[in-house]
């Protein structure tokens, strides 16, 4: 079945902003985006969803939330990728202990409470969005979901369209955690290596301090060395390794940082 199913599939060839990486699809962006938000509502209407509205650190979340995406959608712009996005961005604070945050396809995303006293600060905040915000422009759900969908023998050209998308909102919401225990999507390291990059040059867009990154990725170390690894961290780069390539990388984003 799985065999039927990559040879049936249409890859597409996209290249990542900025980095410049050259990667290949079996499912539709506008596929994707369309279950992400459709996954996105059903968590955010989900009785056992506190989202949060009105209080400072919302407000908060959505300010810092939408000077980034403002200054990404003009960066894409300028550089003739913003064809290739049609975001509709949400920025919603959930409480909850869990030190998390995440943004699916088409700009849907979620901070948790748990992870404010280790922001601290709006370039602290910024870094975490910048970051999840990177996974998305970087189109990686996409191909975490490809890969899950190829193991699966799900192709998104098979059967009917409606069963393509239901197949494509399932895994989603299973990644995600969707209707039923949080489960932070996995990405490969060299997934989140190539989110800090993004991110960290997104921030310093948006005219946060990228250097102000790494005091935030070293309390995020000194919590994991306390013995306990919030979600955030799992399958992340080592904490070392981590605040290394941001010092390397810091040069690249500095460029972009307009006091």
């Amino acid at each position: 079945m799985a065999v039927v199913v990559v040879s049936s599939a249409v890859f597409s060839c996209t290249t990542v902003p900025l980095t410049g990486r050259k990667q290949f699809n079996t499912v539709s962006d506008a596929d994707v985006n369309r279950s992400a938000a459709q996954s996105y509502t059903q968590l955010l209407s989900d009785p056992k969803t506190v989202v949060i509205k009105g209080s400072p650190d919302a407000r908060r979340v959505k300010e810092v939330g939408m000077r980034l995406s403002d200054a990404i959608e003009q960066y894409l712009r300028a550089n003739a990728y913003g064809d290739q996005y049609n975001y509709h961005w949400e920025f919603n604070l959930i409480q909850s202990k869990e030190v998390n945050a995440w943004c699916m396809p088409g700009g849907k995303v979620a901070v948790y409470s748990g992870i404010l006293p280790i922001t601290v600060t709006d370039a602290g905040l910024a870094t975490v969005l910048a970051h999840e915000i990177g996974h998305a422009i970087a189109h990686h759900s996409a191909e975490r979901i490809s890969q899950q969908m190829l193991a699966q023998g799900i192709g998104g050209l098979l059967g009917s369209a409606s069963s393509s998308e239901n197949s494509t909102v399932s895994v989603i919401n299973q990644l995600y955690g969707v209707g039923g225990p949080l489960v932070l999507l996995s990405y490969s390291r060299n997934q989140e290596s190539e989110a800090d990059r993004l991110g960290l040059t997104f921030m310093a867009m948006a005219g946060y301090d990228p250097n102000e990154a790494l005091a935030f990725w070293q309390r995020m170390a000194s919590r994991s060395g306390a013995g306990a690894t919030p979600e955030f961290l799992s399958d992340h780069p080592s904490d070392a390794r981590r605040v290394q390539d941001i010092r390397n990388r810091l040069p690249e984003a500095l460029r972009y940082y307009k006091r």
